[in-house]
């Protein structure tokens, strides 16, 4: 009996720790200027919608993508899956370079935006420019959120909340395996 109710009690404390995770502490970056030092690009052969320079709003079907991507990055870009706090590989990381979308390639996110929010998810306080994320309201899960979607292609990324830190006050709350990292050419 005592097992079954721990197991009840972790069944009701794990949806709670996803919802209070993104809570989050503000540190301040000094910095937000945009630099753009990009000469390295991704190639991805088996997918030919993938870009880092077309910004061409793109219109593939599911089961195109389905084809295209693999499977953990088609469950978040495509069926708006989360993945696990602190288990994506950018959620902890500062280095320096510009963050694409995993789906197709296109420009989201500069380092310097990005910030320590202590949700277990890379958080950004501005996008990289106005078309780059693109929004819609998500009802699931039994409240109203704002639903963050690449700008080219239409993938699930992540939320956007009004608890980030100055000057936009904006927290872009991402998924990793929805993003690419290119860092800064030296």
């Amino acid at each position: 009996m005592k097992t079954r109710n721990q197991v009840l009690s972790m069944l009701f404390l794990i949806p709670l720790f996803m919802f209070t995770a993104c809570a989050q502490t503000t540190k301040k970056q000094g910095n937000t200027k945009k630099t753009v030092a990009m000469e390295n690009t991704i190639k991805k052969p088996g997918n030919p919608y993938y870009s880092n320079t077309d910004t061409t709003k793109l219109n593939v079907s599911d089961a195109e993508w389905k084809k295209v991507l693999p499977e953990d990055v088609y469950e978040v870009t495509r069926n708006a899956d989360t993945e696990r706090p602190f288990t994506g590989k950018y959620w902890n990381t500062d280095d320096k370079g510009t963050y694409y979308c995993a789906a197709c390639g296109n420009k989201l996110f500069r380092s310097g935006a990005k910030f320590s929010s202590n949700c277990g998810w890379p958080s950004f306080f501005e996008q990289d420019n106005k078309n780059s994320v693109v929004y819609k309201t998500d009802n699931s899960l039994g409240m109203e959120r704002i639903e963050a979607l690449c700008g080219r292609c239409d993938g699930h990324l992540g939320h956007l909340f009004d608890d980030g830190p100055e000057p936009t006050g904006k927290r872009y709350c991402m998924n990793s395996i929805a993003l690419d990292f290119i860092p800064d050419t030296k």
